[in-house]
């Protein structure tokens, strides 16, 4: 499962990750960017937004590596 998370910086700008969890733990984290104002952070959570959806067109399991071709 994948998701986006939002987060307050210590200089108090607003973080965006995108973060993989696998049952109750985080296993991969992407550091979008950091924003202060509205403008930016949307423009970050619309490209994290974009790689989420291109992972949904990835197939759950890479079959092609035992293709003996």
């Amino acid at each position: 499962m994948a998701y986006i998370r939002k987060f307050k910086t210590t200089s108090g700008s607003i973080g965006v990750q995108v973060c993989y969890k696998e049952g109750n733990h985080v296993v991969r984290t992407i550091h979008i960017g950091s924003a202060d104002s509205e403008k930016a952070l949307n423009k970050l959570i619309k490209k994290a937004r974009e790689l989420l959806d291109k992972d949904k067109g990835a197939p759950l399991f890479n079959l092609k590596k035992f293709d003996k071709h």
